[in-house]
């Protein structure tokens, strides 16, 4: 929507003041980061709206610069991951949006953060509420680590109690986006969560392509054209499940000659350093997307175990360099990875993902290249921004006017267990 050319029409056609209230903000990256830099950046170059943004930091503080104000609420740093803060000053936050009050508030994590926005709409019943369903947080953060220590059974039923919880809370908002089908839509829609939008992330696609090719690189791993560079990029985490990449790497024959890099920092750096294979490459984070563009095109297959993605920026990154993905068949990946594409196996099983690399590094990888750019192309930032202003936006604003109260918390949880997607 340009500002010369605007919609008398729609609830977009007067200026308005979009918020980002987030719990998921880290200084150095992050899918959530990029996404709200993004946005930011449409607004003040596509639009006449303002755009607030409200997030953890080291100290409290307000910025106004024109159109964009940051509103930093002092947090400490979360356990393990310390590029990232708890907000967890509800009462802080309320006085911002108090102070500022906002068209509309969209959340991107479901812990407090959303029930401050929620009790911002009593006092306001004007605003209106977007929640994006960004991380797969019942599956990701409560059913595997309490399975990892008391058991499936319990792990199970923590998470589809999380489950009911994400029903109970996403029925209170005028519009969720999940960021793909099997990342969250469809599991949304079981819960009962209505006006739920799919909007995909997008990629700098120009930042990517095999063009970025350096053999300078590959010699100084020691690699030479008839051996296959594998590479992985994100968190070295649990979450991420790296442990099952280095394990099918390793099942890889001897006489492959194939190496691994790692592009990332996390807790299971440590453990993945006292395997002490020479093999294995840990250049840590990669700050320039020059550099993480030389790398993705350097290698010849993307790998990732990562069970719960809700979109997998990295597997379009790679992707947009022309390499296949060997992945599981969960969560985004499904939607990302088709067999034009890649390959994709159990969850968790490495023996099946060594296997898979191996049928792609004989196949034909030309046409397999050729595929995957053209399946990232369709991942743009302006076509996320136009689905985000043209649809979900709309949506919610006009469904504000007259909004309905939803069922108490208490009672959504008492909903029968068959209506929820299995965990």
């Amino acid at each position: 929507m340009g500002r010369d050319d605007p919609d008398l029409g729609s609830p977009l056609a007067m200026p308005r003041l979009f918020c980002d209230l987030t719990q998921s903000w880290s200084d150095v990256g992050g899918g959530v980061r990029t996404y709200l830099l993004h946005k930011r950046r449409h607004i003040l170059d596509n639009t006449p709206h303002r755009h607030l943004l409200i997030i953890p930091g080291e100290r409290d503080e307000v910025v106004e610069e024109g159109r964009a104000i940051t509103v930093t609420i002092k947090s400490p740093h979360v356990p393990l991951s310390p590029h990232y803060r708890l907000l967890l000053r509800n009462s802080a936050v309320q006085a911002a949006l108090d102070r500022f009050r906002p068209d509309l508030i969209e959340c991107q994590d479901a812990y407090n953060l959303p029930w401050a926005a929620v009790a911002h709409r009593k006092r306001h019943p004007e605003t209106a509420l977007v929640a994006a369903y960004m991380t797969d947080f019942p599956t990701v953060y409560v059913e595997r680590p309490v399975s990892k220590f008391l058991g499936k059974v319990v792990g199970g039923a923590a998470a589809r109690l999380c489950y009911r919880y994400c029903g109970a809370l996403y029925r209170r908002f005028d519009t969720v986006f999940a960021l793909s089908e099997n990342g969250g839509g469809t599991k949304l829609r079981a819960l009962g969560v209505g006006n739920v939008e799919v909007v995909g992330l997008g990629v700098e696609l120009g930042e990517f392509g095999p063009t970025r090719r350096d053999e300078r690189l590959r010699h100084s791993l020691g690699l030479t054209e008839s051996q296959p560079l594998l590479i992985y990029v994100g968190r070295l985490d649990i979450e991420k499940r790296p442990d099952v990449v280095v394990d099918a790497f390793r099942k890889l024959p001897a006489e492959l000659g194939a190496r691994l890099v790692l592009l990332g920092e996390g807790p299971l750096r440590e453990e993945i350093s006292q395997l002490a294979d020479s093999r294995i490459s840990m250049p840590g984070y990669v700050k320039s997307r020059t550099d993480l563009s030389r790398w993705l095109a350097s290698a010849d297959i993307y790998v990732s175990a990562m069970a719960d993605e809700t979109f997998g920026v990295s597997i379009v990154e790679a992707q947009a360099s022309g390499l296949p993905v060997v992945g599981v068949a969960s969560g985004a990946m499904i939607d990302r990875v088709g067999e034009h594409v890649g390959l994709l196996g159990p969850v968790g099983d490495s023996d099946a993902m060594a296997g898979n690399i191996l049928k792609i590094w004989r196949s034909d990888r030309r046409q397999l290249s050729e595929a995957a750019m053209a399946e990232a192309k369709q991942y743009s930032w302006a076509r996320s921004m136009e689905s985000l202003f043209g649809t979900v936006y709309p949506t919610a604003l006009s469904g504000r006017v007259g909004h309905k109260a939803a069922p108490s918390a208490f009672s959504s949880f008492l909903r029968p267990a068959a209506e929820l997607p299995p965990a």
